[in-house]
């Protein structure tokens, strides 16, 4: 496992809660849309364990060509010692990253795009978006669909409707609004579903498209091969055991 070391050169403070860490990129480090790496802090190898304290899974919010490596995270007043730390580093401080995948890059099979986030998982979906934007072959077209109750919305710059684009961009702050427009796009048997947000909001929207007649197929999931698998079987199971009380 190969880490890089490399250092903070910008921090956007994106609304009041939420950072964008820019990071400078290493040689030989690359990436592609809808990516997430371990971001780790310094000290997080010191001892002969990994402190996973100082380890946090994050998505990478920019594309290569932006020339830098950006993490986007929510901070809030009562925090984790990870985004305490986090939180007190600047501009040169050095932090590591390590195992970098994507687990939903953007599938061009002719097909409608939904994108279904929760708050600052619209981290994940900006390189998406952007990827989008410079080439939309062999892609319908795309519709976000974003659930925030600060009404802080992100990268508002770029989740703009946009008619010209193919592109739907849609925010709302409760959830009832929220499961009403995701039933409303899963009228859309054949399109492509991404969710990303914790799990509970991952079990939440797969059950409501697999009601509406959406398949496994089309659902992607920012979780690796081996612990997708197990999160679909656990799932599965779950509605089974629903099913025959």
């Amino acid at each position: 496992m190969q880490i890089y070391w490399t250092k903070i050169n910008k921090i956007i403070e994106e609304t009041p809660e939420v950072k964008t860490y820019m990071l400078d990129c290493p040689e030989g480090f690359t990436w592609e849309e809808g990516s997430h790496t371990h971001f780790a802090l310094a000290g997080f190898n010191a001892g002969e364990k990994p402190n996973r304290s100082l380890i946090r899974h994050m998505s990478i919010s920019t594309l290569p060509h932006e020339n830098s490596i950006g993490i986007t995270t929510r901070i809030r007043e009562k925090c984790s010692e990870f985004k305490t730390i986090l939180r007190n580093l600047e501009v040169g401080s050095e932090v590591a990253i390590f195992k970098t995948h994507s687990n939903v890059p953007l599938k061009r099979e002719n097909k409608n795009v939904y994108l279904l986030s929760s708050g600052v998982g619209l981290a994940t979906f900006r390189p998406i978006v952007l990827d989008y934007f410079e080439s939309a072959d062999n892609v319908n077209q795309i519709h976000s669909l974003n659930i925030d109750s600060s009404k802080n919305y992100l990268f508002a710059d770029i989740f703009e409707t946009s008619a010209d684009k193919k592109f739907t961009s849609q925010f709302v702050d409760n959830r009832k609004d929220y499961y009403e427009q995701v039933k409303n796009l899963a009228a859309d048997k054949d399109g492509l579903f991404y969710i990303v947000g914790s799990d509970e909001f991952l079990v939440q929207n797969m059950e409501i498209l697999r009601e509406m007649g959406i398949k496994s197929e089309q659902l992607m999931l920012d979780k690796r091969k081996d612990m997708l698998d197990d999160f679909l079987t656990s799932v599965y199971e779950k509605e089974m055991l629903e099913n025959t009380k």
